[in-house]
């Protein structure tokens, strides 16, 4: 990685979305469930996955979850396949996941991709809910997905990244696997990385994300 791109810690959708509006690759750390679970889709094949805001958010930025899911048919078209929703909360029932994310189902809809299952956010098991390859996979959540709405409503270089046990990996390999995707997806045009802790209320968001810096700085992994 040049050394020239900088590599920083921030927080919350205000976090997420000022370091996309300086130009750098974001990551959205959210270890309890949104990248977690993505992560674990990832495992399972999915062919691609996202983040986006629920219908009702007190993030003091932009959101544009409709554009978001725009990005999510567009993939699924793409890939041959249909979508698949988190969301919360991950004990009530279909109907009130249903009710929290009704813009996206909306444009969804209206953009006729297909929506073949929508679960609850709760992390490494969900690939074991529906089947996720070659899936597009969509989380609309609180935290992760407001962040990841607010950096990508300002640029779509927005990655995911989780230092918890996944369908398929444990130890130390999420955190190598978010920094090799961090690694890939970085382009010459982005100032850097911001490594994003979903919140900043979530103590195990802030220590991934401060831990999977630390492994980004390090030249030999």
């Amino acid at each position: 990685m040049n050394r020239n791109k900088k590599i920083i810690v921030t927080s919350d959708a205000s976090g997420a979305w000022q370091a996309a509006h300086e130009g750098m690759l974001v990551m959205i750390v959210d270890v309890i469930d949104m990248s977690t679970a993505l992560e674990s889709a990832l495992d399972a094949g999915a062919f691609a996955v996202l983040g986006a805001s629920p219908d009702v958010s007190r993030a003091p930025v932009r959101l544009n979850p409709e554009q978001i899911a725009r990005e999510a048919v567009f993939l699924a078209k793409e890939s041959g396949s249909g979508i698949v929703l988190l969301a919360e909360p991950r004990a009530g029932t279909e109907e009130e996941r249903i009710a929290r994310c009704r813009k996206v189902i909306r444009t969804i809809e209206a953009e006729h991709g297909l929506i073949e299952a929508i679960l609850p956010n709760i992390g490494a098991e969900i690939p074991k809910m529906a089947d996720m390859k070659n899936r597009v996979v969509l989380a609309v959540t609180d935290t992760g997905g407001v962040a990841y709405d607010a950096a990508f409503s300002e640029s779509h270089d927005v990655i995911t990244g989780t230092v918890a046990r996944t369908l398929g990996q444990k130890g130390l390999q999420p955190a190598l696997t978010a920094v090799h995707r961090a690694r890939e997806t970085l382009k010459e045009s982005h100032s850097g990385i911001a490594v994003v802790a979903a919140s900043r209320n979530s103590m195990e968001d802030i220590l991934a994300a401060q831990f999977i810096s630390n492994l980004l700085l390090n030249k030999d992994l």
